[in-house]
């Protein structure tokens, strides 16, 4: 039913972009993730933190299913060819990088549009406030993936170019994956220590990394043109 011949991006680029991106994650969720454990015993802190990034990556994995159907929508729907959304994924890769080298022009519309649907979510994961159980922190984990964080819905319209449910979701379980690293170590070392990071040069590092791939595919693009 849905193409199984389309220009797709590497999975392994899902997982770089969520790690490399992982230093604008510090600075937005790794606060939040911090005052969810580290205000809890020690020896509870690991369930909760898995919990939560479990629910977080979860809610990611399924807005890439959806995103990817909503790509298939518009090859099959509106005529679209494959070669329109690969472009449009790549200019998005641009976008991030640029975003996170502090230029956030490209990816803040995003962002902007993101923060209409929070404003309804976010009352909702705060009735479950403390989080003290596992099971608190999965709710919270859920509805923080809605976040509105212009590299997590970059990488969701980048899912739409794979014009597939199942490799959407695949798409954004690789990106979940990559940010997994640095948000368990903010909840095990608290965000302020790892924040220094993301003030380094290392996010001019990971944004230009980023940036490149995207005009690589760009490239690569124009060369089948």
């Amino acid at each position: 039913m849905f193409p199984s011949e389309t220009m797709q991006l590497p999975f392994v680029a899902a997982i770089l972009i969520g790690w490399l991106g992982g230093v604008h994650c510090l600075g937005m969720c790794g606060g939040i993730v911090s005052a969810l454990t580290l205000s809890v015993p020690e020896a509870r802190r690991p369930a909760l933190l898995l919990a939560y990034n479990a629910g977080r990556c979860l809610t990611y994995m399924l807005l890439g299913a959806l995103a990817g159907f909503l790509g298939f929508a518009g090859v099959s729907v509106l005529g679209l060819g494959p070669k329109v959304f690969f472009a449009l994924a790549n200019l998005l890769l641009v976008g991030m990088g640029l975003y996170l080298m502090g230029w956030p022009l490209f990816v803040r519309p995003l962002e902007l549009g993101g923060q209409h649907l929070w404003r309804y979510i976010e009352p909702l994961a705060r009735r479950f406030f403390p989080v003290t159980t596992p099971f608190r922190a999965l709710i919270v984990g859920l509805a923080w993936g809605f976040l509105p964080c212009g590299l997590v819905y970059s990488a969701l319209a980048t899912a739409v170019a794979t014009s597939n449910p199942l490799t959407g979701l695949l798409w954004m379980a690789g990106f979940a994956l990559g940010t997994l690293p640095n948000l368990l170590l903010a909840g095990w070392l608290g965000a302020g220590v790892l924040n220094k990071l993301r003030q380094s040069a290392l996010r001019w590092l990971a944004g230009g990394l980023v940036a490149a791939w995207g005009l690589y595919g760009i490239a690569q693009l124009l060369e089948l043109s």
